[in-house]
């Protein structure tokens, strides 16, 4: 397949986390008192210009929320968000006898879609949703049904920026890239832990848009089916700055042949992916950055890319108890 054009203008690069709702980023990621009127978005809008809205994978966007949320942004004009499509659409499958694994047959209705359509129209409107991820399972193969499948689901969305993330290596082909490239569709170069089949890491350009997922490497955790283990545990991971290096340099590829990149941190548990989001702008841009002061106290490798003091410098050195 033929290299796609390099753009004529420098690429525009948006890091940040996956979702900002999460009962553990209390006293971690956000202050553990709260003023009156404090929202996650609003606060996160100070240290980044993007987050990758994480509830509509669990159900459509009420359009009211879009509108909230377009609200509680605005401070920073340069932020945009990025959306998850409702699972209905990706996960919600029948499997089907022909094609061997990963056989499916897709449930999602026009009702759904249009559901789907309400909160993330508003968004669009306000020039404020720049990709929506079709994220699909390890377990979705591909077969001549899912490819079937995927070509169907970006046709009916093809008028959203859309990005696609597979997490099984038989995605991992040049049919795949001409495919997603002939669709106007972005390819997610992920990292999670390559077990089996895993998807590896990666460095594709198939649209303007270049996307990049970071979901930890908890080995032990990562197809885990035992009650006892929390699911938190799955995306309990800090990736080293040794480790994000390799990323720095592939984020740096995908933006010579993208309009927008966006990183995307989903090691979320504790807030260890707005740490290593933070790391990762600091290294892309070769410079300090503005850290929230929770998440200093918790995590004292910040201190080497705080672009200010701590609010209350300590006599002593930190350490964080896990």
């Amino acid at each position: 397949m033929a290299p796609r054009t390099k753009p004529e203008s420098k690429s525009v690069i948006r890091v940040g986390p996956a979702g900002w709702s999460y009962p553990d980023w209390g006293g971690y990621v956000y202050p553990s008192r709260q003023k009156k009127g404090f929202h996650e978005a609003t606060y996160l809008a100070e240290y980044f210009d993007t987050i990758e809205i994480n509830t509509s994978f669990y159900n459509p966007i009420r359009p009211d929320h879009a509108t909230q949320w377009i609200e509680r942004v605005a401070a920073n004009p340069r932020f945009v968000f990025t959306a998850k499509l409702w699972q209905r659409f990706t996960h919600d499958i029948i499997p089907t006898n022909a094609g061997g694994p990963g056989s499916t047959i897709a449930t999602a209705t026009a009702e759904d879609e249009r559901a789907v359509r309400a909160g993330f129209d508003i968004l669009r409107d306000a020039g404020k949703l720049s990709a929506v991820l079709l994220q699909f399972p390890f377990s979705f193969h591909r077969t001549r049904e899912t490819v079937a499948h995927l070509t169907a689901l970006l046709k009916r969305f093809a008028d959203y920026p859309l990005v696609v993330e597979v997490r099984h290596a038989s995605w991992q082909t040049p049919e795949t890239l001409a495919l997603l490239e002939e669709c106007n569709a972005g390819f997610c170069n992920i990292d999670q832990p390559i077990i089996g089949r895993s998807l590896e890491p990666s460095a594709e350009t198939t649209s303007p848009i270049g996307y990049v997922r970071l979901h930890g490497r908890r080995y032990d955790t990562w197809f885990t089916d035992d009650p006892a283990v929390p699911s938190h545990e799955r995306y309990n991971y800090l990736y080293s700055t040794e480790e994000l290096a390799p990323w720095a340099k592939r984020v740096a590829k995908v933006a010579e042949r993208s309009r927008e990149v966006f990183v995307i941190t989903n090691n979320h548990y504790q807030g260890k992916g707005v740490v290593n989001a933070l790391q990762l702008i600091s290294i892309l841009k070769g410079s300090k950055v503005k850290v929230p002061e929770p998440l200093r106290v918790q995590f004292p490798e910040l201190e080497a890319i705080a672009d200010t003091p701590p609010a209350e410098p300590s006599l002593f050195p930190l350490k964080r108890i896990d």
